[in-house]
Formats: structure tokens, C-alpha cells, sequence
């Protein structure tokens, strides 16, 4: 049985010491599964790079439509996360609460999931629409209609990731990403190429292969709860026809902004693959090649911005001013501290970095690795800066503060970050590498206002009364 040596509900740190090494011992697992889950998905990536440059932008396009929407259900239900913190804090024993709770959020996890599956199976006009190639995008659209199916056991499985981690068992997504990793890459082994007796299905067996690799990790997650004595005691899947209307409209409420938040940002590199599709085929692989590796560093400073909304969030709930800054703080010093480490790398090893993803050295990967080197040098520069947004958007959610931080990413990635992407893409010489500076200054903006939130949290009454 996967066990957890402290649980979160024990006596809050009294200094920042003890704050930091409780804050890293919740993330690290948290990042963990996060890192593997991004191996998961780069394993898509790794398999689908060697049917070829066409291939490749194909499902970058597809996987640009899903993965948006995937992550705005995902950061609606994320709601459930200071919800479930703040009624430990609370209360040490709040089953019938946290029982509700995560029960409304499967509820919207598959209303949600209904909704989007309807956008996908409209990606061939959506992709038209912005001027891709047609080649491309009837490949892309027949790719998101197999994709489409995993929605829902992915927006449901990061609710129970939830309801795990705050019940001190980060652990388990950690193990179970792990094996969904080895699932992955076996369906992929399986299905694209056609092993084992299977027929080479190509890009679409890259599509079946996540959907089997999704439902999996979510039946896992059923069935190591199941088998926990300390999480069955919630009976999380009993009576779930049962309606908590105020709950279910409390997550709404807080969860909204989460999701056009994570919509605000995820669109915006979700826009900049359509302004490099625009550009050309090989910018854009080049794109999807440096966005894998910005975003597989990202995974870090997400887990802590994950673990800062439970630790900001237990403080909350019991009213501990003091702790909450603890951990806001904490959580900061170890989200930006990481991200400088990535950076340093990406400037000077930048051939060995992109090596993960794709052979450096081939001749036919020359252009989209020469595109790639120049996109991951901008990446570099505004790692720091991707670090502190995304901690400081953590530690708000603690405090259930979404409304004024989506207003920020709103205005921050759309209005500074694509405007500039799109004038120094179109309207200069630097074409892709433009887009990708647009990127940082988006990036730079939100991070700055959002920080400058957190500092004046007492002046602007985001803290509980004692």
C-alpha cells in the first residue's frame, strides 16, 4: 500500500525552514507525476516525429485544439483543490465535506467532457478556419476524432489526482503516471508501426493509444482508492447520483476563472502553433519540438504552484495568516529556484536538450532543428518568468482568489503577449522567432502583476478573517 510519512492535516511549520521542506515534500511527487505525465505524452511525439514532418504537424495541430480544452476542464475542476485544503484546515475529519466535494466535481468533469467532445468533432472546421494547409488539416481533424474519447477519463482522473494529494497520498498519481507511461509507449510500439499481429495504423493508432492509456489511469485511480483505508473511508463513488447544488455552483464559481485563466495562457501557445502553421510546415515542427521541452520544464514549477494552492489553502481555511504567507513564500522560492536551473541549461546544452524529442544529427530533421535551437534560446530567457506565474497563480487559488488573476492572463497573454507575437511574426524579419518572443513578454507581464498581487493580499482583503 502507498503510504504518505506526513500527513498534510498535522500542526502547520512555525518558520520558513519547516514551511519549504513540507511544501517539497508534497511537490516533488506532484512534479513527478507531472514530469511523467508529459513523458507520456511526449511519447506520442517521439513515435509520431518518425512518420515525418507532415505527420508530425498534423497532431500538433489536433493535439493544439484537445489539449486546450483538456486543460480548461481541467483547471474548472481544479476548484476542487482549495476547496477540499480549506476544509481540512477547518477541519481535520471532513468526510462528508471532501465527499461532496470531489462527487460535484466528477459531475462537471463529464458535463464539461460532453461539451468539448463537441468542439473536437468540429476541429476540420476550426483548423479551416485559420488558413492550414488542407492537407494538414484533414489529417489533424481525423486524429482529434479518435483523441476526443480520452476527455473525460483524463478530466476525471485529475480530480481524483486532487483528492489523493490533499489527503496526503501525492504519491499514488506519481506511481500511477509512471505505469501509464510503459502503457503508452507499448500502444504506440503497437499500434503506429503494427507489432504483435496489429495493423501500422500511423497517426491514428498514436490517438488510440492515448485514449486506451487515459481510461487505464483512471480506472487505476478507482482502484487504489478503493483499496486505501484511509481514502475508501470516504466512499467517494457511493450515492453519486446524489446532487450538492450550492457545491457544485461554489466550484463553478471559483473554478471558471481557473479554466479561462489556464485557457488565457494554454491559447496562447495554442495560437502561436496556428501563427507557425501560417509561417511554414518546418517552423512549426521546430515550434512543436522547443515547446515540448519548455513545457516538459514547466512541469516543475507547475507541481509547486499545485502544491502551494493546498498549502496556502490548509493555512486559509484555519485562518493562519502567518502560514499562508509561509507558504506562499515557500513555494515561490522553490517554483522560481527550479526554473533557473532550466534555464541554464536550455543556453548551454540546447542540442542535448532537444535530443530527447528528436534525432538532432539526421539530415531530414536539419530544418526544424535549426528552427527549434533559435525558439529554445527565447525559452530560456523567460523561464524564470513562466516559473513565478504559475507559483503565484497557485498561492491566489489558495486563497480562492481566480477572478482578478483571470482578468490579468486575459489581458496579459492575449493583448501584450499575441499582439506582439503577431506583429514581430508578420510585420518583421524574425517571423517564428518573433512569436516566440511575443511568448515571453506575455509570460513577463502576467508574472510581474500577479507577484505584485500576492505582496499586497492583506491590502486587498484576500485573507480570511481571524
Amino acid at each position: 500500500m502507498l503510504k504518505q510519512a506526513t500527513p498534510l492535516t498535522a500542526d502547520r511549520p512555525q518558520n520558513f525552514r519547516a514551511e519549504f521542506r513540507a511544501t517539497l515534500a508534497l511537490a516533488v511527487p506532484l512534479a513527478a507525476a507531472n514530469l511523467l505525465q508529459m513523458m507520456v505524452h511526449a511519447i506520442d511525439v517521439m513515435f509520431v516525429a518518425r512518420l515525418g514532418d507532415t505527420d508530425l504537424a498534423a497532431s500538433s495541430l489536433g493535439v493544439s485544439i484537445f489539449g486546450l480544452l483538456l486543460w480548461t476542464g481541467t483547471g474548472l475542476v481544479s476548484a476542487a483543490a482549495p476547496l477540499i485544503a480549506a476544509e481540512l484546515g477547518r477541519r481535520k475529519h471532513s468526510v462528508r465535506e471532501i465527499r461532496r466535494t470531489v462527487r460535484m466535481a466528477l459531475w462537471l468533469s463529464l458535463l464539461v467532457s460532453i461539451l468539448f467532445m463537441g468542439v473536437c468533432a468540429a476541429g476540420g472546421p476550426i483548423m479551416r478556419a485559420t488558413g492550414q494547409p488542407e492537407e494538414l488539416t484533414t489529417r489533424a481533424a481525423s486524429f482529434l476524432l479518435i483523441l476526443m474519447w480520452g476527455m473525460f477519463p483524463m478530466i476525471a482522473a485529475a480530480v481524483l489526482r486532487i483528492f489523493v494529494s490533499a489527503l496526503g497520498r501525492p504519491i499514488i498519481a506519481t506511481a500511477i503516471t509512471f505505469g501509464a507511461l510503459f502503457v503508452n509507449a507499448l500502444g504506440n510500439w503497437v499500434l503506429v508501426f503494427g507489432h504483435l499481429g496489429m495493423p501500422a495504423l500511423g497517426l491514428h493508432g498514436s490517438a488510440i493509444s492515448s485514449v486506451i492509456t487515459s481510461a487505464l489511469i483512471l480506472l487505476a485511480y478507482v482502484v487504489v482508492i478503493q483499496s486505501d483505508r484511509r481514502l475508501r473511508r470516504y466512499r467517494l463513488f457511493g450515492n453519486w447520483w446524489r446532487s450538492e447544488w450550492s457545491r457544485f455552483f461554489e466550484m463553478l464559481r471559483i473554478g471558471t476563472p481557473i479554466s479561462l485563466t489556464i485557457l488565457a495562457e494554454a491559447g496562447l501557445f495554442t495560437g502561436a502553433a496556428f501563427l507557425m502553421g501560417r509561417i511554414g510546415e518546418a517552423q512549426l515542427a521546430g515550434h512543436t519540438i522547443a515547446l515540448q521541452v519548455a513545457a516538459l520544464a514547466f512541469q516543475i514549477p507547475f507541481g509547486v504552484a499545485q502544491a502551494a494552492t493546498i498549502r496556502v489553502g490548509l493555512a486559509y481555511g484555519a485562518r493562519d495568516h502567518r502560514g499562508i504567507g509561509l507558504a506562499g513564500y515557500a513555494s515561490l522560492a522553490l517554483g522560481i529556484g527550479f526554473m533557473g536551473f532550466t534555464a541554464t541549461l536550455m543556453w548551454l546544452f540546447p542540442s542535448l536538450v532537444l535530443s530527447i524529442y528528436v534525432d538532432v544529427d539526421a539530415a531530414r530533421n536539419a530544418a526544424l532543428v535549426g528552427f527549434a535551437m533559435q525558439f529554445l534560446v527565447v525559452a530560456a530567457a523567460f523561464q524564470l518568468f513562466d516559473g513565478a506565474q504559475a507559483v503565484a497563480a497557485g498561492v491566489l487559488r489558495g486563497l480562492q482568489d481566480t477572478r482578478v488573476p483571470m482578468i490579468i492572463a486575459v489581458c496579459g497573454y492575449w493583448i501584450a503577449g499575441y499582439g506582439t507575437a503577431i506583429y514581430l511574426g508578420f510585420w518583421t524579419p524574425l517571423q517564428g522567432v518573433g512569436v516566440w518572443i511575443g511568448l515571453a513578454v506575455g509570460l513577463i507581464v502576467v508574472s510581474a502583476v500577479l507577484l505584485a498581487r500576492w505582496r499586497m493580499r492583506a491590502r486587498l482583503g484576500l485573507l480570511p478573517s481571524t
